[in-house]
């Protein structure tokens, strides 16, 4: 029997009318849907007069549970077009492990590309850099958030993280807290009615949205300049640190004042160890 391919379908990150006519196509021609949310996908097909269609769920908290069974679809000759709720699957959604486990047992994999919001805020950044790192979500946990921060800092290239709206004001802090206070974009809401692209520096940023918002978010921070990349002599970090000190200043305040150049956290400690010493 011949291999039948898993399509990887881009759906609208908002607005209907950008999902393509090759992936209506896909759609429409499939033996089943793997979607994020049957709930919210079946919505679309609706729109887009496809009725009754199969439905295989593939949601986040249980995809390594659920992407074998999905795999003996294909096995038994049914093509599957997977999907998530919004945009690009695999990209901070799932379906990352399901395309890997098919790779993995020589099933074709074919892209239906379309909707990204992470590629739609980088193309109306107005950055300098023509490289970008996509971050995704930030970890939760206070050290790995600093660990990822403290790698991201030097690349030249801006920055691209997806937030929720509750923890946006946060992490627009954290952020500048580790990469100084740099340009960003805020994208919400793109391609839909209250879309809104908000520039400024990460401090006015944050306190634009002190305040808790609605809709999806993405970040945009501008990369570290050719200054910021040098790599400085950590000898002249811990006598400067050092200086600061004996001038009074608290390891805090050094920390706060040095965020620019290096990580917020790594200063600190420095601060604290020398002071103690």
């Amino acid at each position: 029997m011949r291999a039948v391919p898993l399509y990887v379908v881009a759906t609208p990150i908002g607005n209907l009318q950008d999902l393509t006519e090759r992936a209506r196509e896909v759609l429409a021609a499939c033996d089943a849907v793997v979607a994020e949310d049957t709930r919210h996908t079946g919505q679309l097909l609706k729109h887009l007069g496809i009725e009754k269609k199969p439905f295989l769920a593939l949601p986040a908290y249980d995809e390594a549970g659920r992407a074998d069974a999905l795999l003996r679809r294909l096995a038994e000759g049914s093509s599957l077009a997977l999907v998530t709720d919004a945009g690009t699957p695999g990209i901070s959604d799932p379906g990352a492990l399901l395309v890997r486990r098919a790779v993995e047992q020589g099933y074709p994999v074919v892209p239906v590309p379309g909707p990204s919001a992470a590629i739609s805020a980088v193309s109306v950044s107005g950055f300098a850099q023509p490289r970008f790192h996509f971050a995704g979500f930030l970890p939760r946990k206070v050290k790995a958030r600093a660990g990822m921060l403290d790698e991201l800092r030097p690349l030249r290239a801006q920055l691209v993280f997806y937030e929720s709206p509750h923890r946006l004001a946060a992490t627009l802090g954290d952020l500048q807290a580790a990469l100084g206070d740099r340009p960003a974009l805020v994208a919400r809401e793109l391609t839909k009615v209250h879309e809104e692209l908000a520039r400024g520096t990460l401090s006015q940023l944050a306190a634009r949205f002190s305040n808790e918002v609605r809709g999806e978010i993405v970040i945009v921070v501008s990369g570290a300049s050719a200054v910021e990349e040098e790599q400085e002599d950590p000898s002249d970090l811990e006598r400067e640190v050092r200086e600061r000190l004996e001038r009074g200043e608290r390891p805090k305040e050094i920390a706060e004042a040095l965020s620019g150049r290096h990580g917020k956290r790594e200063v600190y400690q420095l601060a604290l160890k020398l002071k103690g010493s």
